[in-house]
């Protein structure tokens, strides 16, 4: 994401392959529950802010959908639609499940059924993650071979994180990124034992929290560049929860290419690894294991190196993720989450002034979302196309300061 100013970085990658682009922050804390999930449904590496920087080009997977405004129970509504042999983009909408929320969701897809017979992409979003009140999670899961294990992840993924989120000692203690990588392991190991065939998918997974903040960690933090944000009453007063002593942190975790993409000051900062069989550290390391790289193949056959599901290619394409932390400020806009049939003919900054664009321009976030994804088909795209974008309400950072300035906080 290059105003590297508040973008903790934080790397701790124990592999030379997570060395690359990403980034870190620490943890973030806050409360209770609203459920909004949409699905169409060797060591990670981290990174920190210190390292951020604007993201380069790459390519991405595909997702589907289901919504529930509820509790934590998960139903998934299909948010394809094809009629004829039409290519339709379907925009994922929703009864106004983010009021109250500092984030708006906004989710487009499209089958292209000129090119695919299936729609093998899911994606996934919960408001309020693990009952705590203005925690969101979002996933974009590419599927191949099947839709198996996509759908799979679609509809159990976040429970598991949520489980290790829980199991923290104490909150904050833990860095998420370690319980990210130990979800999406979980998740490899549950999935060889379904039967999910030969099906594996790429994933791409972002959680925003609050985190409490240290007296001493309070001055360097977010909360310190939002004293000058002008306060609007109106929107001040609808949100559920209102910072005091917290920061805002976003933590990503990805395996394959699918993509997340931070748009900060209108540049982009990507926060994911392009797992590909052209890349020398993940070339390295399948060779290491008794692989072999044919025409940029593992083993002659996927283009990816890391995955969830491939069960029979488990020692070669891991499932261990590439993880990152960083802390949202009031430079930061939006984030894109997508699969490669958006990155294969989108560069990222493209996407982010794109997005940009659309919603100076005053439409909504579905709306970007949609007209996003039909830029993809308009740049002849030959993969499902799944398209998530987070948009962040950075007025609840002033609110936030208003309510400590004036000693109302809890």
């Amino acid at each position: 994401m290059s105003s590297v100013d508040k973008v903790k970085h934080v790397m701790g990658s124990k592999e030379p392959i997570e060395k690359q682009q990403g980034q870190t922050l620490e943890n973030v804390q806050p409360s209770p529950n609203r459920f909004v999930d949409v699905e169409n449904n060797d060591s990670s590496s981290n990174q920190d802010e210190k390292n951020l920087r604007p993201a380069g080009d790459s390519s991405v997977n595909t997702s589907k959908v289901a919504v529930e405004t509820t509790a934590p129970i998960i139903e998934s509504t299909p948010a394809t639609k094809t009629t004829g042999e039409a290519p339709v983009t379907t925009e994922t909408t929703t009864s106004n499940p983010f009021e109250g929320l500092s984030f708006q969701v906004g989710v487009a897809e499209n089958k292209n059924v000129n090119y695919r017979a299936t729609m093998e992409d899911v994606h996934t979003y919960v408001a309020n993650f693990a009952e705590r009140l203005d925690w969101g999670y979002f996933a974009i899961f590419d599927g191949h071979a099947g839709k198996q294990t996509a759908r799979w992840c679609g509809n159990n993924l976040h429970s598991l994180l949520e489980q290790e989120i829980v199991s923290e000692p104490s909150e904050g203690e833990v860095d998420l990124r370690e319980s990210m990588c130990k979800a999406f392991v979980k998740a490899d190991e549950l999935i060889s034992k379904e039967p999910t065939g030969n099906s594996g998918c790429t994933a791409a997974v972002a959680v925003l929290r609050w985190e409490e903040l240290s007296s001493t960690d309070l001055k360097s933090s977010s909360a310190e560049s939002s004293k000058n944000l002008p306060l609007d009453n109106e929107t001040s007063k609808s949100f559920d929860f209102v910072p005091s002593n917290h920061r805002r942190m976003l933590y990503t975790s990805n395996v394959g290419d699918s993509r997340i993409i931070l748009c900060r000051k209108g540049q982009p900062y990507r926060l994911s690894y392009d797992h590909k069989a052209s890349d020398r550290h993940e070339i390295a390391r399948i060779r290491d294991a008794g692989g072999l790289i044919m025409k940029n193949r593992v083993n002659g056959v996927l283009a990816v190196t890391r995955s969830l599901g491939d069960s029979y290619m488990k020692e070669l394409v891991i499932g261990k993720p590439y993880t990152t932390a960083t802390e949202i400020v009031v430079d930061d806009e939006f984030m894109i989450l997508a699969c490669d049939g958006l990155w294969d003919v989108v560069s990222d900054l493209h996407a982010v002034q794109f997005v940009s664009k659309a919603l100076n321009d005053g439409l909504t976030v579905s709306q970007a979302a949609k007209k996003l994804c039909q830029l993809a088909m308009d740049n002849s795209t030959t993969d499902n196309v799944t398209i998530m974008v987070v948009k962040f309400d950075q007025s609840v950072f002033a609110l936030g300061h208003a309510v400590q300035k004036l000693g109302l906080s809890s």
